[in-house]
């Protein structure tokens, strides 16, 4: 990415914010850069025209349709910004050019309608519209209205937008046409075409609250957060006690991470209407996110007392009991949701990021799940699967795309990172497809790294789809697996010739059979487990990553032990990870090493509630609370200088926060269980030598944590010295190990050029 490119990024992002003061010098400084920048001309004339200077927005759109004479885009701001100044012969010979481009039939018809544009014949529309006669008298008829109208209530979504686009080109000026249109789209998670179906209905009628909370809707779902929250302050204007825009209100208030304006918004929605399920949801939502656990799922319950069938309440409500590390509660609410609703991925996603966890499936019972989601979405999509014209030249410049929601602070930052800026540009493009609500200072860091920056927040699966197609990615890469926010629906689509799922980000694999590669190293997928597996396992020699530390974790201090006269064991996970045997097994430990103590650092266990229940189970094996140091601090350096030994979970391994611990001299055992989430802990301490705290099970994890415990002198030799064992291992050498990582890419490119060489260009 050049710096243009980064700096119209920037400017956009201010742009769509609404902070135009500081997004118009970014998009002057773009011009300077690049004059063509047609994307900068036509957000400056936007902003021209907002500050009283229509002229001026007029120059810059003719600007930019010097370089592009065919932008619809620019063409229809153009035609309205010549109307709005009453200069009616060039607007319409601008609109003229603008049928010549193709534009939509209904786009020209509501322009033509919205602006008393009548030279019709001006233009060819053709398609739907012949042999339909424009109707100027405005309404459909009733009759026709309500045809419509039980289409979209019976959900035949398809032949209801038919019925909607024919409507609307003969009755263009009837704004319950464009609604229904833009509500069937919307329905149909088509939030680009739904937008200017729903903003044409509100040219034709300003005062609709329903209108303006669906719009509202739309851009937010489409991550313009700024005009999303203006839509519903227009809607509560115009009628003050419309509960559900105070509901949509504090949603793009949360999102904008306004989190106690947001709860008061929800509040005001339940106090007009007492059983909008949603808004309990909502306010659940909220509280999850602020670590209050058991708040969030009292909410969830009374979603669930006013409104049963609210299937994202049930989906949240599982949420929340899987951070709480009840599993199996958790399934059954994600499998009420997808049996109540089909298709709702989400709740696929949350119930296999569970069942990872659970503390008592086998390998092949967790593995049976995945390859049932691949049988019911991933051969689904194999009908949108087409031939790849990618050019199979085996050594030219590969184009790399990067798909993630967690181009932000995330905490795999100590990975991404590093491979972005390690990456050879000579033999690699890099193109992030970013799936944020919000950006923040390292999504900047991010952008700067890649050549191409994509947010892709409001494009369906469909549309990312042919975006990456187009865009000729030669290899695709999956970095969050089934975590939240995902577009595992478009890797099911296959839009790249080669496709690969990081262990990075998830840990095991999607289950899509549609992806060619799972990306892990020899410990993380050792031999024999392939058949754990949807993807077909690349091995890189171990470790396969490498680790950048945070800044400003300090300096290592010495073992705590030696001054307080006792071990204090410690964990940095989520509350998913803690289940019956890792409590059993802790307090074994805790048994075996008199006076020692346990120290939980989570944001699950904020809470009074949920610390009280975490301590209530240890109690349960005879551990007394004053043992155990339960709460959250972050970050968690001064937490880790309080840590003699690290105590790691299984089944599924922590991550991160272990090497966050090594890298403070606090050395962890961990248990090598299932691939390849349960053997996280292992490649961590293989890439360090240090393979004689991996235990093959629960006796020998407690075993190698007692005899760590019973040594100080040698536990303070060790703590002094790991970070340096750190320093010194291939978890540090980013340039190695990004080059490991580019030669299996270029490998796997070589088979497929190989492969479509023998077989033809079949997907």
């Amino acid at each position: 990415m050049n710096d243009a490119q980064i700096l119209y990024e920037t400017a956009s992002g201010h742009y769509r914010d609404g902070r135009l003061d500081v997004a118009e010098p970014l998009y002057r400084a773009v011009l300077a850069l690049d004059p063509s920048c047609i994307d900068a001309l036509r957000d400056l004339a936007s902003i021209a025209e907002s500050r009283g200077d229509p002229g001026g927005g007029v120059h810059l759109l003719e600007r930019a349709l010097v370089v592009a004479p065919r932008d619809q885009a620019c063409l229809i701001s153009l035609v309205e910004l010549l109307l709005r100044q009453g200069r009616r012969r060039e607007a319409e010979s601008t609109f003229g050019r603008l049928c010549a481009s193709g534009c939509d039939d209904g786009v020209l018809a509501g322009l033509r309608e919205r602006f008393g544009i009548r030279d019709v014949a001006a233009c060819d529309t053709g398609g739907e519209t012949e042999g339909v006669t424009l109707d100027d008298t405005a309404r459909a008829p009733v009759r026709q209205v309500r045809e419509l109208t039980g289409l979209v209530e019976d959900n035949r979504l398809e032949e209801a937008l038919s019925k909607a686009r024919l409507l609307c080109k003969k009755y263009p000026r009837d704004f319950f046409l464009w609604k229904a249109m833009g509500t069937v789209l919307y329905r149909s998670d088509d939030c680009r075409s739904a937008l200017p179906a729903m903003q044409q209905a509100l040219a034709l009628n300003p005062k609709d609250p329903e209108l303006l909370n669906t719009l509202g809707n739309i851009l937010h779902d489409l991550g313009r957060l700024a005009q999303s929250q203006s839509c519903f302050s227009r809607a509560i204007a115009l009628s003050p006690d419309y509960a559900e825009a105070h509901n949509s209100l504090g949603a793009v208030l949360k999102s904008l991470g306004r989190f106690d304006e947001a709860i008061a918004s929800y509040r005001r929605a339940l106090a007009l209407k007492p059983d909008l399920s949603e808004a309990y949801s909502n306010i659940g939502i909220v509280y999850k996110d602020t670590g209050e656990l058991d708040k969030a799922r009292r909410y969830y319950e009374m979603a669930l007392d006013k409104d049963p069938d609210n299937l994202n309440a049930r989906n949240n409500l599982g949420g929340v009991l899987q951070d709480l590390g009840r599993h199996d509660e958790a399934i059954r609410c994600y499998s009420a949701a997808i049996q109540g609703r089909p298709e709702f991925a989400v709740a696929e996603s949350n119930r296999l990021f569970t069942i990872n966890y659970h503390p008592d499936r086998s390998a092949e019972e967790v593995y049976a799940a995945y390859r049932d989601y691949d049988r019911r979405h991933g051969e689904a999509a194999r009908a949108h699967w087409r031939a790849h014209t990618n050019t199979r030249d085996a050594e030219r410049r590969l184009r790399l795309g990067y798909v993630s929601p967690d181009f932000r602070s995330h905490a795999i930052r100590y990975m991404l990172e590093p491979l972005l800026e390690h990456h050879d540009r000579t033999r690699f493009e890099l193109h992030a497809y970013a799936e944020l609500t919000r950006e923040d200072a390292q999504t900047a860091r991010y952008r700067s790294l890649v050549d191409h920056w994509v947010p892709t927040r409001g494009l369906n699966d469909g549309e990312l789809a042919a975006r990456i197609r187009a865009d000729g990615i030669d290899i695709l890469v999956d970095l969050a697996g089934h975590t939240a926010g995902n577009r595992l629906g478009v890797f099911a689509r296959k839009p790249a010739p080669v496709s690969v799922s990081a262990w990075v980000g998830y840990g095991y694999t999607t289950g899509l059979s549609a992806i060619d590669y799972f990306l892990a190293d020899e410990v993380l997928v050792p031999e024999g487990s392939e058949g754990l597996f949807g993807e077909r396992p690349w091995r890189l020699a171990a470790p396969g990553g490498v680790y950048r530390p945070s800044a400003g974790m300090g300096a290592v201090n010495a073992l705590p032990a030696l001054e307080r006269g006792a071990v204090t064991f410690g964990t940095l996970t989520r509350g998913v990870r803690i289940n019956h045997r890792t409590v059993r097994v802790w307090s074994e430990i805790l048994d075996r090493v008199p006076g020692s103590r346990l120290v939980v650092n989570s944001k699950d266990f904020v809470s009074d509630a949920a610390q009280q229940a975490l301590a209530e189970r240890f109690a349960a094996h005879g551990i007394a609370r004053e043992r155990l140091e339960i709460g959250y601090h972050s970050p968690p350096w001064d937490v880790l200088r309080g840590m003699d030994i690290g105590l790691d979970c299984f089944p599924h391994n922590s991550g991160t926060t272990l090497m966050e611990s090594l890298y403070m001299g606090v050395p962890f055992v961990t248990l090598a269980d299932r691939p390849s989430v349960g053997r996280i802990g292992a490649t961590i301490l293989a890439g360090i030598g240090r393979d004689a705290w991996i235990a093959p099970d629960e006796a020998g994890y407690v075993e190698r944590a007692v005899a760590l415990a019973a040594d100080l002198a040698g536990l303070a030799a060790i703590r002094a010295g790991l970070r340096g064992e750190m320093e010194a291992s291939a978890w540090r050498d980013e340039p190695g190990g990004i080059a490991r990582i580019e030669a299996a890419y270029r490998a796997m490119w070589r088979r497929w050029c190989e492969r479509r060489a023998c077989l033809g260009d079949m997907p």
